[in-house]
């Protein structure tokens, strides 16, 4: 499949014709889900759910359909009857042709004061790609292209390092890298990359590989 990079923490995944979008939020492309045949969202906070970014999708392809949990649905379903499915940890479903697995149920602990809200995983086609949302999960099967949420108010780089240790994935992308400066991505790639012990790859904007 063709994997896209989007900014932050969206990707999109194209096989056999159809397009599969994940977690287009505020700090992603005002188009970034247009053209989507299924969006997938794996939380609540603006940087991963934009509602403007769903409905320009929804709106673009009328027979597209969203795959989120209870706290995203709630805000968007109105909106499209019948075209957004609510999904927890545990779920499989097939979305755009691709075989869908949830894995997770809360976000990362930001801080000890801050309550923890709901986040789901979505592990796609039984492994080929992986992408955790705002949460350093462990699917129960092998990954091979961890979507690798590198910086964030709630994790530091030794906390990425062990979770690429523990999952062993071929390979992990960077996303979750808005807030990263062009100064210290030298310092992440070459410590998660001798680290890690997986290929560490990274992808700008708008730029594709094939996984």
């Amino acid at each position: 499949m063709k994997l896209t990079k989007k900014s932050h923490a969206c990707i999109r995944l194209e096989k056999d014709g159809r397009t599969l979008v994940i977690d287009p939020g505020t700090f992603s492309e005002e188009d970034a889900a247009v053209g989507a045949d299924a969006i997938l969202v794996t939380h609540e906070h603006l940087d991963h759910f934009n509602e403007d970014r769903l409905r320009a999708g929804m709106e673009a392809s009328p027979g597209a359909e969203i795959w989120t949990l209870k706290s995203v649905a709630e805000q968007i379903s109105a909106a499209f009857p019948g075209r957004v499915h609510t999904v927890g940890h545990g779920d499989t479903f097939t979305a755009a042709g691709f075989d869908v697995q949830v894995h997770g149920e809360l976000h990362a602990v930001i801080h000890p004061d801050i309550p923890r809200i709901t986040n789901v995983g979505y592990l796609i086609d039984g492994g080929k790609v992986f992408h955790p949302g705002d949460a350093l999960t462990v699917p129960d099967r092998p990954v091979e292209t961890l979507m690798l949420p590198v910086m964030a108010p709630w994790n530091k780089i030794a906390e990425v390092i062990e979770y690429v240790r523990e999952l062993k994935p071929q390979r992990a992308y960077d996303i979750h890298d808005a807030l990263l400066t062009d100064l210290a991505r030298p310092i992440y790639d070459n410590q998660i990359g001798a680290l890690g012990g997986a290929e560490h790859l990274r992808l700008t904007p708008g730029s594709s590989a094939e996984v």
